[in-house]
C-alpha cells in the first residue's frame, strides 16, 4: 500500500481528481486530493510559492502517512517537487503529469518565456490573480463540451505570487525517484528542464495519447498509469 498525494495544477481543486481517486483507493492504496491555498474550497486564503510547498508537507504530516507518491500536474510540479524533497524518507516516488518542475531559485514565469507576459498581463488585469483561460484554451485536448463546461465552472483565479516567487531546493531533483507523464495531445515533446531530469536514470517517461487534464479526459488510463509508477 502506498499513499497518494495528488496536487492539480492552476486554477484547480481537489474536485478535479473524483474519477481517479475512487480507483487508487479501489486498489488499496491510500488517495488524498489536496487543494492548494487561494484555490477552490480555499479561495480568498493568501498565498506564494512557499505557501503552496507547506500545504503538502502539512497534508503528509498532518495525515501521519509513509510511503508517500506524491503527484503533481501542471503548475503544481513545481511546489510538488520542492514538498518531494522536504518529506524526506516519507517519500515513495514524485510524479509529474504534463507539468512544470523547480528549479532552485526560478518561478513558474521564468521557466515560460513564450507565456511570461500573457500571464503577467493576466495578473495585472485581474488584481494579480492569473485568470482562468477561455473555452478555446480547452480545445484539442480529448475533452468532451460537458468536461470543458465542468472545469470552467468550478475553475478559480489563481494567486499571481506563487506563479513569481522562486522555488527553493536544498539538493538535485534528479536524484528523487521520479516518473513524467507526457500527455502527447499538449505536445510531443516535454520541455528542456524535464528533458533535463529525463536524462537521470532514476527518472520514468511514460507518454499518453491524451491532453493536459487526463484526470477528466482519461481517468482510468492515468490511474493505471500513476499504480503502475507507485510500484517501481
Amino acid at each position: 500500500m502506498v499513499n497518494f498525494v495528488l496536487v492539480a495544477g492552476a486554477w484547480l481543486g481537489a474536485w478535479v481528481w473524483d474519477e481517479v481517486v475512487p480507483l487508487l483507493r479501489a486498489a488499496g492504496h491510500g488517495a488524498y486530493p489536496l487543494t492548494l491555498s487561494g484555490l477552490a474550497d480555499k479561495q480568498g486564503v493568501p498565498a506564494g510559492q512557499q505557501t503552496h510547498v507547506q500545504d503538502i508537507v502539512g497534508e503528509v504530516e498532518r495525515r501521519g502517512l509513509d510511503d508517500v507518491v506524491l503527484v503533481g500536474h501542471s503548475y503544481s510540479g513545481i511546489p510538488v517537487g520542492q514538498a518531494a524533497e522536504r518529506i524526506g524518507e516519507r517519500l515513495s516516488r514524485v510524479i509529474f503529469i504534463d507539468s512544470a518542475v523547480p528549479t532552485d531559485g526560478e518561478s513558474f514565469v521564468s521557466g515560460w518565456p513564450a507565456f511570461r507576459a500573457a500571464i503577467e498581463a493576466s495578473m495585472a488585469e485581474n488584481g494579480g490573480f492569473w485568470a482562468p483561460p477561455a473555452a478555446a484554451g480547452y480545445a484539442g485536448h480529448g475533452l468532451t463540451d460537458e468536461q470543458v463546461e465542468r472545469i470552467m465552472d468550478n475553475s478559480t483565479p489563481h494567486p499571481g505570487p506563487t506563479l513569481t516567487e522562486p522555488a527553493e531546493l536544498a539538493g538535485p531533483l534528479a536524484e528523487l525517484p521520479a516518473t513524467y507523464i507526457k500527455c502527447l495531445l499538449a505536445g510531443p515533446e516535454p520541455i528542456p528542464a524535464v528533458a533535463k531530469m529525463l536524462a537521470s536514470e532514476k527518472w520514468r517517461l511514460v507518454e499518453v495519447e491524451t491532453g493536459h487534464w487526463p484526470m477528466l479526459s482519461a481517468p482510468g488510463e492515468l490511474a493505471r498509469i500513476l499504480l503502475d509508477a507507485a510500484e517501481r
